[in-house]
């Protein structure tokens, strides 16, 4: 297993600065992650720090509560991708979730979607805030409009990723669905777990010291 490749190497931390993003960036290519997970705002200096590598720019719109509306959302990403962002995590609206909308959530996806041409789009759900039943629905949203990924949490809500909610997700999604799993991922092993439980990719801020404190199981 080349665990790097499994890694979006984390920082959305409100009062990140420059050097905090060079850090991480230096710390991708010295292990090989998938990408690095930045807000917006950071965008443009990690495309920049990175133009030489094959690490890929991944941004969060909607972010942390997924409350703006679609329009916002949809320019939010528009610029986040003319910045030079390669993949879009987009949180969703959980009112209009628990409400029922389920239209309404298909499409605000689906037009951040077709805004993005053709970026990677991944779809955070939160599932610290979602029963089981609305795990499942956003599932099949998900298969339905034809995202990349399932994300499960945006690490701001009241707990982490479990292996249960990747279960869950797994046990429903279609075969070209993918899950990234977030939220509170400190450990490798617990790391192992979720990609054992059906993970492709793992969100974390603790990647460094991850694979710096891998152990066989």
């Amino acid at each position: 297993m080349e665990i790097g490749k499994y890694i979006d190497h984390t920082n959305l931390k409100m009062d990140a600065t420059e050097k905090d993003i060079a850090k991480l960036c230096q710390e991708a290519i010295e292990y090989n992650f998938e990408n690095v997970c930045v807000h917006p705002y950071y965008v443009s200096l990690a495309k920049e720090l990175l133009k030489e590598t094959n690490i890929g720019i991944c941004t969060v719109v909607g972010f942390p509560l997924g409350m703006n509306t679609p329009k916002v959302k949809s320019f939010e990403a528009i610029d986040a991708v003319e910045n030079g962002a390669d993949e879009i995590d987009m949180v969703i609206n959980v009112g209009a979730l628990k409400d029922k909308d389920y239209d309404y959530i298909k499409s605000e996806i689906e037009e951040v979607r077709d805004q993005i041409d053709g970026k990677i789009l991944k779809i955070i759900i939160e599932t610290s805030l979602l029963t089981k039943e609305e795990i499942i629905k956003m599932t099949e949203i998900c298969n339905e409009t034809f995202v990349n990924f399932i994300k499960t949490n945006t690490g701001f809500g009241s707990r982490g990723v479990t292996t249960e909610d990747v279960k869950i997700i797994n046990e429903h999604k279609n075969a070209v669905l993918e899950i990234k799993a977030s939220g509170g991922i400190k450990t490798f092993k617990q790391m192992n777990e979720l990609i054992q439980a059906g993970a492709t990719r793992i969100g974390t801020s603790n990647s460094v010291e991850i694979v710096n404190n891998i152990k066989e199981l």
